[in-house]
């Protein structure tokens, strides 16, 4: 999908009185293992209990929170792997005036803290998919839902085959977090964008059905398009991934990917962004970008992170 033609480049505090309300809680996980990936490690067990609420109404409030466990902004700088539950399900309109008196890199350490975790949730949630289809029998009602999910086949009553399931593989597996990082800070302007704030875009993806966001200088020649709207910023990460996972715009992403799985190498940001000439109109610009961004703020490292055990941490608001 081409990027969103509104564009808002402000810098985001993403936190300062982050007013967030709501959690969307993850599916609950059926698989209980570790799984060692060659990009990443994904814990599959169960989180126990319902979502601890918290109520942030303020930076030093949120500061406060990431210290009780152990997410400062120099546990980030200093390559923490080790990430704890949180997720939030949208922004409001206090940070846009106040992060204009943020230091940039604060406000960058803020938006960087609150996605990394709900990129590592969708992860867990397709590690899940992907055991299901490594190990469920072709005729699994299961095996063919997931199938339906990624445009594998059109009908449950299509049959799957060995072929298949292979084919299923190269769709069905993880993105590099340090990617997504950098494209939802790109897209949606650090979380600055009207469309991050009114929809829950982070990623600019498009939508022709009539019920996206229009932008406010609409090319008539290209249709009745929007940028895609989201019940939460969850929500928007998981639908990024599974348009990377599925549109033919991004067979290269899921070829070079497959490649490295098979040789046991590292998946990426740095190696899969030189294959998003198609995300963007600005083609070869865009990814040169979006590598400048993974490298200066040293983004690999959370490529190889991975969710605490903890309960999930559900942030909520005080008053606007």
């Amino acid at each position: 999908m081409k990027k969103h033609f509104y564009h808002i480049t402000c810098l985001l505090a993403f936190a300062i009185t982050l007013i967030i309300s709501g959690c969307s809680t993850p599916q609950k996980p059926q698989i209980t293992p570790k799984i060692k990936t060659p990009d990443a490690i994904v814990n599959i067990k169960p989180v126990q209990k319902g979502p601890i609420e918290v109520s942030i109404a303020s930076l030093q409030e949120l500061d406060a929170l990431f210290d009780k466990y152990q997410y400062s902004s120099e546990s980030w700088e200093n390559g923490k792997q080790k990430l704890p539950r949180i997720t939030f399900e949208k922004v409001t309109d206090n940070w846009q005036k106040d992060s204009k008196n943020l230091p940039v890199e604060t406000k960058k350490s803020f938006f960087f803290r609150l996605m990394a975790p709900l990129i590592l949730m969708a992860n867990e949630n397709i590690i899940r998919e992907r055991e299901t289809v490594k190990h469920d029998p072709l005729n699994s009602p299961q095996l063919k839902k997931i199938a339906l999910k990624y445009r594998l086949i059109k009908n449950k009553k299509n049959r799957i085959t060995t072929t298949m399931r292979q084919t299923l593989l190269n769709k069905v597996d993880i993105l590099p977090p340090s990617l997504a990082l950098a494209q939802a800070a790109e897209e949606s302007g650090w979380g600055t964008s009207r469309f991050a704030k009114e929809g829950n875009a982070f990623f600019g993806q498009w939508d022709f059905s009539g019920n996206g966001m229009k932008p406010k200088q609409q090319r008539k020649a290209l249709g009745n398009y929007g940028v895609a709207r989201f019940d939460s910023p969850l929500a928007s990460v998981e639908g990024y991934m599974l348009n990377l996972n599925t549109n033919n715009a991004y067979n290269k992403l899921r070829t070079l990917r497959a490649q490295l799985r098979a040789e046991n190498e590292t998946i990426s940001g740095l190696k899969l962004a030189g294959t998003l000439n198609k995300y963007s109109e600005r083609g070869q610009a865009y990814i040169d970008g979006l590598r400048e961004m993974i490298r200066y703020n040293k983004l690999q490292f959370v490529d190889n992170s991975y969710l605490a055990d903890n309960r999930l941490i559900h942030l909520t608001g005080g008053k606007e």
